[in-house]
């Protein structure tokens, strides 16, 4: 079966994390980008078929994911493509998701016989079956298929589309931008349709000036009872990274072995550019705990309970505690760090001294000194 897959790269604001990049190239974990999660999810289902929609600041993304040799796209019929509707639009305003896809069209249109799209935003990062995703949206004959997960509506949380269910299964309530009580599932923001009923709501939606995907097409159809929802009810671990706190809190929860297990190899293991460094070097009077360590560190201080990308190095009596700390980043002889992101090529120098909180870490952006 032909099946569309399509990426957002989500050019939501992280600050400092994201002034020169777009959330999908964001470097989470030690050793990924936030989009290596949907792109191994569609590729493991076997789409080879793929575009990933940007808007701006994709220089990044495109230099991570190149041809997605890493997924095996270069090398199928269909392949990957960068969809950049926006680079000629006559209007630099975002106004949704829906107006990225109709800007895209061509894409849908042109290229393959696909039946379903199965669309994915880079902000939101789990490790799922999307096989089982599919055949629960064929076996509903639904319109829709919204993918969501438990534990995430706290009611004091927005969500971007919130569901509740009734006690047989289905759609009792559809909010958009709402703080949903815990009785209700949040959206992943994976949806499954078919490719002639998605094109035909594009044409409808911006014919009347609606472009919202959750507002406008999920939560406006089913609320004129002119679309079906079927939920696929997700239970692994996912990871919504829509503020600094949430991407701070996310990486430190990668040093439990649980939350690793069931990321990166529930249903496959998660696929990134390769980038092979030699193996870390600890020094003798190096003292590391409860700490995710990628390849080519050099440590020779203290870390604790920290997340440590490649090529980080920490000299010798340098203090780092609940840190996330990007590639190629120096933290120099004696300082202390607890609570901060360091970005890529950041230096740090001897005896500095930065101390943030949970809930604030400080964020020191890509080749700062300090």
């Amino acid at each position: 079966m032909n099946v569309l897959g399509i990426v957002f790269a989500n050019d939501g604001s992280l600050g400092d994390l994201t002034e020169k990049r777009t959330m999908a190239s964001l470097p989470f974990g030690g050793r990924y980008r936030q989009v290596d999660f949907a792109l191994t999810n569609l590729t493991c289902a076997g789409i080879r078929r793929v575009g990933i929609v940007t808007r701006h600041k994709y220089q990044s993304l495109m230099n991570h994911v190149g041809s997605g040799e890493e997924w095996g796209l270069e090398m199928e019929a269909g392949g990957l493509e960068y969809l950049t509707p926006y680079s000629s639009s006559q209007t630099s305003d975002y106004r949704g998701k829906l107006e990225s896809l109709y800007a895209a069209m061509s894409f849908l249109e042109f290229g393959g016989n696909d039946e379903y799209v199965i669309m994915q935003d880079a902000a939101v990062m789990c490790n799922i079956d999307l096989s089982a995703v599919l055949d629960s949206h064929i076996k509903s004959g639904r319109d829709i298929t919204v993918v969501t997960c438990s534990g995430i509506a706290d009611g004091n949380r927005p969500l971007d589309l919130a569901i509740k269910l009734d006690k047989r299964g289905d759609v009792a309530d559809v909010a958009v931008d709402y703080a949903a009580p815990s009785d209700y599932e949040a959206s992943m923001d994976i949806f499954v349709l078919s490719k002639a009923w998605l094109m035909q709501q594009l044409q409808e939606h911006i014919a009347r000036n609606l472009y919202h995907m959750d507002r406008d097409l999920v939560l406006g159809l089913w609320k004129k009872k002119e679309a079906t929802i079927n939920v696929y009810h997700f239970d692994g671990v996912a990871f919504f990274n829509d503020s600094v706190a949430e991407y701070f809190a996310n990486n430190l929860a990668l040093t439990q072995k649980e939350i690793r297990d069931d990321l990166f190899s529930r249903n496959h293991p998660v696929y990134t550019k390769v980038r092979d460094r030699v193996p870390t070097y600890y020094g003798e009077n190096c003292q590391i705990e409860n700490c995710s360590v990628a390849d080519g560190c050099m440590l020779g201080g203290k870390a604790k309970n920290s997340v440590l990308f490649r090529q980080v190095t920490i000299y010798p009596g340098a203090q780092v505690e609940n840190c996330v700390i990007m590639n190629d980043t120096v933290v120099g002889e004696g300082a202390c760090l607890k609570n901060v992101i360091l970005d890529k090529d950041v230096i740090v120098h001897p005896n500095a001294v930065l101390v943030g909180t949970p809930a604030n870490p400080v964020v020191i952006k890509r080749g700062e000194v300090v």
